[in-house]
C-alpha cells in the first residue's frame, strides 16, 4: 500500500500561561513557524495541515502555502484536546485509510535538524501503528502516593550519574513528534495505539513550553544548539 504522509500542526490562538504563545517570537520567528519548517524538511511529507482558531496564525499558514483549517470554537478552548483537533482535521479533509499522520506540536520547537525522515523510516521499517519521541531524564526520581513520598530508586545505594546503564534510564514523552496510521487513530481516537514505537531525542530536546520560564529556557538552549552547530 502506498501511503500519504500528512503533517498536522495544532496551534490555538489562546493560551493562559503565555498569551498568544504560538505567534510569539522564538529564536527570531513565530513559535509555530518552527514546526512548519521542520515538516518542510521532510522528503516524505505530502501535505502540511495547520489547524487553528486564530486569524494571525492562519495568515502564517497561508504565507507558507500550506493547508489551513479553521478550528471551531467548541474545540478551541483550554479544555479541548489535541485529539479533537486531529479528528476535526481528518473529517474535514476526508483523508483515507492509506494516510499516515505526523503530529508536530508547536510547544516543542527544538528538534534535531533533518531528523523527521529518520523517524518516519524507523516507523515504516518496523511496521509500527504509532510512534512517539522521548527523551531521557535523571533516574533519581520520586513520586507522592497518598501524600507520602516514595523513592523510585535505591537511596541506600545511591548510584553515581556516570554509573547509570541504558536500562536504568527513565524517559519523558517530549511532545515533539507523534506518528500514527489512519486506522489506528480512528479505532482508538488517540494518537497512540496498536504496536507502539519510540524514537529517542537527546536531553536538550526534551522540554515543552508550558510557562514563560520554559519559553526563555528553551530559547537559551536553542541558541546553544545553534552556536554548537555553527562551530561545526
Amino acid at each position: 500500500m502506498k501511503y500519504k504522509y500528512v503533517a498536522i500542526i495544532p496551534a490555538r490562538g489562546g493560551s493562559k500561561g503565555i498569551p498568544k504563545k504560538n505567534i510569539k517570537l522564538f529564536l527570531d520567528k513565530p513559535l509555530v513557524q518552527h514546526s512548519i519548517d521542520y515538516a518542510k524538511e521532510s522528503n516524505f511529507i505530502n501535505q502540511i495541515v495547520l489547524t487553528t482558531d486564530s486569524e494571525k496564525i492562519m495568515q502564517i499558514g497561508n504565507k507558507n502555502d500550506i493547508t489551513v483549517i479553521k478550528r471551531p470554537d467548541n474545540i478551541s478552548d483550554d479544555k479541548a484536546t489535541t485529539e479533537s483537533a486531529i479528528e476535526h482535521v481528518i473529517s474535514t479533509m476526508n483523508f483515507s485509510k492509506n494516510t499516515i499522520y505526523i503530529l508536530l506540536q508547536p510547544t516543542s520547537p527544538l528538534r534535531p535538524e533533518n531528523s523527521l525522515d529518520e523517524i518516519i523510516n524507523k516507523f515504516n521499517n518496523n511496521q509500527y501503528d504509532s510512534m512517539l519521541t522521548i527523551s531521557p531524564i535523571h533516574p533519581l526520581t520520586w513520586k507522592i502516593s497518598n501524600k507520602k513520598p516514595e523513592c523510585m530508586y535505591d537511596y541506600l545505594n545511591r548510584p553515581r550519574r556516570q554509573d547509570f546503564k541504558n536500562e536504568d534510564l527513565i524517559y519523558d514523552e517530549n511532545g515533539s513528534v507523534y506518528i500514527f496510521k489512519h486506522n489506528t487513530f480512528m479505532k482508538e481516537l488517540n494518537r497512540l495505539g496498536g504496536k507502539i514505537g519510540i524514537f529517542i531525542f537527546s536531553e536538550e530536546y526534551g522540554k515543552q513550553i508550558d510557562t514563560p520560564l520554559d519559553f526563555d529556557l528553551l530559547e537559551t538552549i536553542g541558541k546553544f544548539i545553534k552556536g554548537a552547530s555553527d562551530v561545526k
